[in-house]
Order: C-alpha cells, then sequence, then structure tokens
C-alpha cells in the first residue's frame, strides 16, 4: 500500500509540478500522513532535468506547508480545544500527541513553532495547540514559514544532487528508494540529530501533562 501511495504522489508531482508540490506539502502540514520526503526530492530531481526549477520547488514547498499549517490553526482555533481532544483521534491526533504539542508550545511558545518544523511527527501537529491557544496568526504564519523553508531547502538541495547523479531515478521508485539508502549519508545524519532532538523533547514533555488548556497568549484581533 505504500509504494501504491508513493508513486501516486510522485505522480501529482510529475505531472501537476509545483501544483502538486504545494497540495502535497499542504497535506503534509496538516493531519494527513504524506512525508515531505517523498514530495520534495522528487520535485528536485526534475528540477534537476529542467523540468522545473530549484527555487520553484522550495518555494511551492514553503507555500504549501504554510497553507497545510494555517488551515489547521484554523479549523483548531475554531473548534476549540475540548472538540480537537475528543474527535482528534480520528484524525491522526491522538489526545496524547495533540497535549505533547500544548506542552511544547507552551515552553517554548514562539521559538517551539520554529523548531518544531524540523522535528518528525510534531511537525504537523504544532498547528493545532497554537489555534487552540490563538497564538497571534502573524508570528504563527511568519516562524511557520522559515521553518518550512528551511526545511524544504534541505530536502531541495539533496533531491537536486542526487538528481543530477542519478537522472533516470523517478522512473522506478525502487530505485530511487535504492539510491536515497545508498547515498543519503547527510541526511542520514540530520535525521539522526533530529531524532535526538524528539526523544529529548518527549522526555521533557513526559515530566508535565497538561490537566486543562494553557493559557491564552495575546490575539491578533
Amino acid at each position: 500500500m505504500l509504494h501504491d501511495l508513493i508513486v501516486t504522489w510522485m505522480s501529482w508531482v510529475k505531472e501537476w509540478e509545483y501544483l502538486g508540490v504545494i497540495i502535497l506539502m499542504a497535506m503534509e502540514s496538516s493531519i494527513f500522513p504524506v512525508p515531505s520526503e517523498v514530495v520534495i526530492p522528487p520535485a528536485a530531481i526534475l528540477a534537476a532535468q529542467g523540468q522545473m526549477s530549484f527555487w520553484g520547488v522550495v518555494i511551492s514547498g514553503t507555500f504549501g506547508s504554510w497553507l497545510g499549517s494555517a488551515i489547521t490553526y484554523l479549523v483548531a482555533r475554531a473548534v476549540g480545544r475540548p472538540m480537537v481532544m475528543k474527535w482528534g483521534k480520528y484524525f491522526f491526533m491522538p489526545p496524547k500527541k495533540v497535549e505533547k504539542a500544548e506542552v511544547f508550545l507552551q515552553r517554548y511558545e514562539v521559538s517551539g513553532v520554529f523548531f518544531a518544523r524540523l522535528l518528525p511527527v510534531i511537525r504537523h501537529l504544532i498547528s493545532i495547540p497554537a489555534g487552540i491557544v490563538k497564538m497571534n496568526f502573524t508570528i504563527f504564519s511568519i516562524i511557520t514559514t522559515i521553518g518550512a523553508f528551511i526545511w524544504c531547502w534541505v530536502l531541495a538541495w539533496y533531491g537536486h544532487r542526487v538528481g543530477q547523479q542519478h537522472p533516470d531515478l523517478l522512473d522506478s521508485p525502487e530505485k530511487l528508494i535504492e539510491t536515497v539508502k545508498g547515498e543519503s549519508l547527510p541526511l542520514i545524519v540530520a535525521v539522526g540529530i533530529l531524532a535526538v532532538l524528539y526523544i529529548l523533547m518527549l522526555k521533557l514533555t513526559d515530566k508535565k501533562s497538561p490537566k486543562e488548556a494553557p493559557a491564552t497568549t495575546t490575539d491578533d484581533e
């Protein structure tokens, strides 16, 4: 099933180009489990082949990330914490994950949103507590955009480099995965660092579970 999904997502990027990147990255930054690693690198490979541009991939990926985050933020803000905690489990947002994201945001505030954009799993969840506590939307958007830009740039750089060395990768998802495994030492190191940060974050948040909604920050209204 995962293979079929990867083929479908790659076909969106190949056929719809920037629009496909925007849609998939918006999904990745919301409640849909689309890994950015199978969106930006293939698009960057197309850029290496001249079908798209490197900065076009980065910008469309960044915009898609902001769009998905903004929609999630607005929905969470509109429905409130009780609804999210009650129904979130049906949309890949179980209460425990939401609570951890709440504690992370409460503890680190603006910097928490930024670093969350670079962490696995919590990256797409951080918009929910930000909406619940009614974080200033302008600040949320700016920090989300900066974090998303960095993440998309890193993935695009890697994909572009691999695409220049192996221009035929998009013809076979299996070959793409095999090549990524064989030549992704820098990415593996980066993911390892992120994994360590994520584990540390989990240990920190396990020490404190919120019993009620965190205090609201200054609203932009």
